[in-house]
């Protein structure tokens, strides 16, 4: 029964996402989610999703044509890769872990720190990056422009040739269809339906939102409050964080608190994926972090039972969701 109601809501929202052709579509906003803002100069189409969905399994974004956006943010991991850190093109060490893209379209700000302000700047970012695709927007529009397919599908969406535009929006359009909402914590607490966590998952989720307060941190219907904060997760960063655009050493290993949506398969974790378990994140705010005078004040040493943690841990993993990564 809850296998039919997952298929029953995800062939629902498919059809609100793609049943408009080239008009502007408008969501159905899952039940507790709240209205999905849209730039109101890159309104979501039908046609948008499709050239944007194209691009992002092409590899012909990297300068030689060797990984595409989901080379890194594979459906199949929601959007993400389990690797430590990423991998570019010949190899190379990105110097961050993958984020994933889950529900990406109710995000203010975007990369690990936070620093870039809009989905559509964000599409730039890895093709210039010189440890990822290495290439130049402009080149990518000069190879789509070769492409009959690619020029017919710009012109229908945008009314113009490819060019950087028409990429970056018609990427993030795409990414704004990501929505991830249909978990069994979903189920259980907007759906109504009382068996979709066992008594292990119910204890683990007052844990998480009465004792530990983890949803200081990781709140609302997205398990993010989207601030940019220090852990503790080091005595000192390697990696500064916030503080490398803003240059206040108060930013100094501030990263984004990211959501906790299909946590469970978007291991490793942290900015540089430095813990492979989410038992190891839990020991990691357990015994409340390294010292580190930017470490925010809500991370405090706490203690918890085997079977507590059993019990959150079993929580966590209740807010994957099979039919996002299926789809």
């Amino acid at each position: 029964m809850l296998f039919n109601k997952k298929v029953l809501l995800f062939l629902i929202i498919t059809f609100f996402f793609f049943s408009f052709k080239n008009k502007t579509i408008f969501f159905s906003v899952p039940s507790g989610f709240p209205k999905l803002v849209v730039p109101k100069e890159n309104p979501i189409t039908s046609e948008k999703i499709r050239l944007g969905k194209m691009l992002f399994f092409d590899k012909m974004l990297s300068r030689d044509s060797s990984i595409s956006c989901a080379s890194c943010h594979n459906p199949k991991y929601a959007f993400t890769d389990q690797l430590k850190k990423a991998k570019g093109i010949k190899d190379r060490t990105v110097s961050r872990n993958t984020p994933t893209l889950t529900n990406i379209a109710y995000n203010h700000s975007f990369l690990r720190d936070g620093v870039n302000p809009s989905l559509e700047a964000q599409v730039i970012v890895p093709i210039h990056e010189k440890n990822e695709f290495d290439f130049h927007i402009l080149l990518v529009a000069e190879r789509m422009k070769k492409n009959k397919k690619y020029v017919e599908l710009s012109k229908k969406a945008f009314g113009e040739e490819p060019n950087p535009k028409v990429i970056s929006n018609a990427i993030a359009s795409y990414e704004r269809t990501l929505i991830s909402s249909n978990s069994r914590f979903d189920q259980y607490n907007f759906h109504g339906d009382s068996l979709a966590l066992n008594a292990s998952e119910i204890r683990g989720m007052k844990l998480f939102y009465n004792k530990l307060n983890c949803s200081s941190c990781h709140s609302g219907f997205n398990f993010s409050n989207g601030e940019i904060v220090n852990t503790g997760l080091y005595e000192k960063y390697n990696d500064v964080g916030k503080m490398r655009v803003t240059l206040d050493q108060s930013d100094n290993g501030k990263f984004k608190v990211p959501t906790l949506r299909n946590i469970s398969i978007t291991y490793p974790y942290m900015h540089d994926g430095n813990i492979k378990t989410l038992e190891g994140v839990i020991d990691h705010y357990i015994k409340g972090g390294e010292k580190n005078p930017n470490k925010d004040e809500r991370i405090k040493a706490f203690n918890l039972s085997k079977l507590q943690k059993q019990d959150l841990i079993a929580f966590l993993k209740c807010l994957t969701d099979s039919s996002f990564i299926a789809r």
